[in-house]
């Protein structure tokens, strides 16, 4: 069956990038390979949370954000989803914040015309420390306060994205109030440390509760800054099971997301209409 064809159906793909402190290198790595999954079909991809920068510093990134609807990141990204005709999930950028001394942690998202159609902040802020890494996002990122979701219609068909960012997938409250979603987009840059050990269980716990499709991109290798990212970027199914997984380097998986598979779920185990809180 060409999927193309169904339109119950929609070919997404989720970019693995292991991002360096140079700029116009990630943006050149993120559009070569976003044209290889269009090329392959994709209608949809998504690139990791800090794929356009790595920074050797944590404030780097704060010297690299742009206001609102205007600036060279954003104006690429318009660029690469309108050259490959693609709706694209563009990972995390630094917005402009009320702090000066701080940026907005930010998805984008682009239809094919090129045009920003949603807009996520990221909620969550992560911190982490042992005696030999620390991570503290507050200090550089002002957290969001508003969930978001993407519709975008394929055919005739209406799909329904829930936005969330790396951190986010901890708390499961915040999927919730997303509501009923076809699928979950999660771009990450989970460290190796608590990625090893708690990211495939997070992911497929989001999908079995939500019971919905979870496509998750990650950062994963090495960077410059001497930071491990875990990689293991993922699809997994509303059952829970993991369709595809790039466990590290950069590259990309894909694959379909199937209405019928979702509803089959649905019916079988209606879960979600048994709520009760």
């Amino acid at each position: 069956m060409n999927h193309s064809e169904n339109f119950t159906d929609i070919k997404i793909a989720s970019i693995q990038m292991v991002s360096t402190p140079v700029l116009q290198e990630n943006l050149n790595t993120a559009a070569r390979l976003i044209k290889v999954a269009a090329e392959e079909g994709a209608q949809l991809a998504v690139l990791p949370e800090y794929f356009c920068l790595m920074g050797l510093k944590d404030t780097d990134k704060v010297q690299a954000r742009e206001p609102f609807g205007n600036g060279p990141i954003q104006a690429q990204l318009s660029a690469i989803a309108k050259d490959n005709g693609i709706y694209l999930v563009a990972g995390t950028i630094p917005l402009e914040a009320g702090d000066p001394q701080k940026v907005l942690n930010t998805t984008l998202v682009f239809n094919p015309h090129g045009e920003t159609i949603a807009r996520y902040d990221k909620i969550h802020l992560f911190g982490f420390q042992t005696e030999t890494e620390r991570y503290q996002e507050s200090e550089t990122i002002e957290a969001g306060n508003e969930p978001a979701v993407l519709k975008i219609a394929i055919g005739t068909q209406e799909w329904i994205f829930g936005l969330s960012i790396c951190y986010d997938l901890r708390f499961p409250e915040l999927y919730r109030a997303l509501g009923q979603v076809d699928c979950h987009i999660i771009p990450a840059a989970f460290t190796y440390t608590t990625g090893k050990d708690h990211w495939e269980i997070l992911l497929r716990a989001r999908a079995i509760e939500n019971q919905c499709y979870v496509l998750a991109s990650a950062q994963g290798g090495t960077h410059l800054n001497q930071r491990r990212t875990w990689g293991h970027s993922m699809l997994i199914d509303p059952w829970g099971d993991v369709f595809a997984n790039l466990p590290e380097g950069e590259g990309f998986i894909s694959g379909v997301l199937c209405k019928d598979k979702l509803n089959e779920v649905r019916s079988k185990l209606p879960a979600l209409t048994h709520r009760k809180l």
